[in-house]
């Protein structure tokens, strides 16, 4: 018996996922012209559904919030005891229903018609009322729900929240949405710890930093490097930064025909390291890295050297 509700279980996501395979194959001219309307509204996202489809564009609100698009969802059944008041001229309302005859949806669309606002409808019935009543249609090809009665919303659900994750993931490709503005939205829970901590918090510093001068031997580099155990050296002159000697540039001089015991730490180095500033993201620190393939970046502070990162800090903290 077991083995036939996981049948069941799996020939409804199977269902689901094929109807998921339609819509990104019939997708239409209207999608981008639906991303193009909401990345250049000067307003507010609107979004309102009722039921299950009230659920979903919650959920299309909230995406959208969190990725840099300002959205707000509207309960189409308090919407006439006063809730109407939130809509704007330069607002965009995106209205969700799966029959397209959601009669509670009405009076938002005439209100949103009357204001003048660009209006959207999802539906996968083109000849529904919510069709005729927008000025641009993104639909969805339901043949039927994944229920065994083809009456809870199960393939139609879907499809719409797969409709919206999309408008909101080309908006964060449009907008040039990086992980330095995800993490100013997320600043909580573990996501948020990963994505909004401060190089400061992970960064060596003090005593732990390995620091050299100019005319420091190369057993003295050795020796500095091998105590501190980050794969560095830093020559300093006073307050000022003049290079970096890592264990490749060690490598590299190791590895000539003639090794010349004699030289030191200027005659090793790699001038202009990479760094960030004292408030600097950890992400903006691995980007740093993985844009100039190093381990580690140099943490300044107006000008002044306070600590170093290293990659093995950022994949600690699992900023990696």
């Amino acid at each position: 018996m077991n083995s036939d509700w996981l049948i069941v279980g799996r020939r409804t996501i199977q269902k689901e996922s094929e109807a998921l395979a339609e819509l990104a194959k019939t997708l239409e001219d209207s999608f981008v012209t639906a991303v193009e309307r909401i990345r250049d509204c000067q307003g507010t996202v609107l979004l309102t559904g009722m039921g299950k489809s009230g659920l979903v564009a919650r959920k299309w609100s909230s995406t959208f919030s969190s990725t840099g698009t300002k959205s707000y969802f509207i309960n189409p059944a308090e919407a006439p005891h006063g809730d109407l008041g939130i809509v704007h001229p330069n607002d965009i309302l995106i209205a969700l229903s799966n029959s397209g005859e959601t009669e509670e949806l009405g009076v938002i669309l005439r209100h949103a018609r009357e204001t003048g606002i660009s209006t959207i409808g999802v539906t996968s019935n083109p000849a529904s009322s919510l069709s005729r009543q927008v000025e641009l249609l993104l639909p969805i090809r339901v043949k039927g729900e994944a229920c065994p009665l083809n009456l809870a919303p199960t393939t139609s659900t879907t499809l719409m929240m797969a409709m919206g994750d999309a408008l909101a993931i080309v908006l964060m490709q449009m907008k040039g949405w990086t992980e330095k503005n995800f993490a100013r939205l997320h600043p909580g829970g573990s996501l948020g710890r990963r994505l909004w901590l401060r190089v400061d918090e992970l960064m060596h510093r003090s005593e732990a930093l390995p620091l050299v001068g100019a005319t420091d031997s190369l057993d003295r580099v050795l020796i500095e490097m091998t105590e501190k155990r980050l794969g560095l050296a830093i020559v300093r002159e006073g307050d000022q930064v003049l290079g970096l000697i890592t264990d490749g540039d060690l490598r590299r001089h190791l590895q000539k025909r003639k090794v010349d015991r004699e030289a030191v730490a200027s005659d090793l180095m790699t001038t202009k390291p990479k760094t960030v500033t004292i408030d600097a993201l950890a992400v903006e620190a691995r980007e740093l890295m993985e844009k100039n393939k190093i381990q580690h970046v140099l943490v300044m502070d107006e000008g002044a050297l306070v600590g170093v990162v290293h990659l093995q800090d950022l994949l600690r903290a699992k900023v990696v």
